[in-house]
């Protein structure tokens, strides 16, 4: 059987620290302990991802979430992170009034999981992401420009198998 491709957000990564909602960093350490680390899924990230962590103003948390890069090899980046068909959809996005202009940056996510075929874009982020209204909203939209690759939305929750 083949393996699902899952895009790992920046959220995600970020919430393996998340003091402030120990549940679901609980969650997202589960998810990355028995999941991630097993090489269960095949596992991507972007540069994009890499570049948000290195934006982070706090010098502890920014080597906290670079750290834990390194402290999953197993994670791959994504063959193709930059294009003209990735801008092109990242702004029918924003044009669309699917995503508001200031989240340009997770636009350029879900173009970037559409345009490699990823399976699922696995996010914390339930406002402009994991939110049934807007993942139906992009799905209409891809299927309108012949992207037919479904691409689920979800959060890491919903990918833990307990039965594994």
């Amino acid at each position: 059987m083949k393996k699902l491709k899952i895009y790992l957000d920046t959220s995600v990564i970020n919430f393996l620290f998340a003091e402030d909602v120990p549940h679901l960093r609980d969650l997202t350490i589960d998810f990355f302990e028995n999941f991630i680390s097993l090489d269960y899924y095949d596992s991507y990230i972007s540069n994009l991802v890499i570049a948000e962590m290195e934006a982070t103003t706090d010098t502890t948390k920014r080597s906290q979430l670079l750290s834990a890069l390194s402290s999953y090899p197993m994670i791959k980046h994504v063959p193709l992170e930059s294009s003209a068909e990735i801008t092109n959809l990242a702004q029918l996005y924003t044009q669309s009034n699917i995503l508001p202009p200031k989240s340009y940056a997770d636009a350029l996510h879900i173009a970037i999981c559409v345009v490699n075929e990823m399976d699922m874009l696995l996010t914390w982020n339930y406002r402009h992401l994991a939110n049934v209204n807007r993942r139906q909203k992009i799905h209409l939209l891809n299927l309108t420009h012949n992207y037919l690759h479904p691409l689920q939305i979800i959060t890491p929750l919903e990918v833990i198998d307990d039965e594994t």
